[in-house]
């Protein structure tokens, strides 16, 4: 039995980063509309997610997980997952 890889530190960072950030800026809009925490979770926000998508595009996985990766909030959770699962082979050679 085969123990699959697990996902790197950093894109595990990056991917709650990135829901957290999103949970932030949705509960600010929704309640007090602060502009400074909108003025700062947005870009933290932005980079997280383009850290998520490159970093997991670096791993060179199965497409599904490039894919899973770029639906923004959650895509680097799904990613994850998928690393994680094993059904993305990381390090694929194309």
């Amino acid at each position: 039995m085969t123990i699959p890889p697990r996902s790197p530190r950093h894109l595990r960072l990056a991917a709650h980063a990135e829901l957290i950030s999103l949970i932030v800026m949705l509960a600010n809009v929704f309640t007090i509309h602060l502009k400074p925490i909108s003025s700062v979770m947005g870009p933290i926000h932005g980079c997280a997610y383009l850290f998520v998508v490159i970093a997991t595009w670096r791993l060179k996985p199965a497409p599904a997980v490039n894919i899973a990766a770029l639906v923004p909030g959650v895509g680097g959770l799904l990613a994850l997952r998928l690393l994680d699962r094993g059904d993305a082979a990381v390090g694929q050679q194309t």
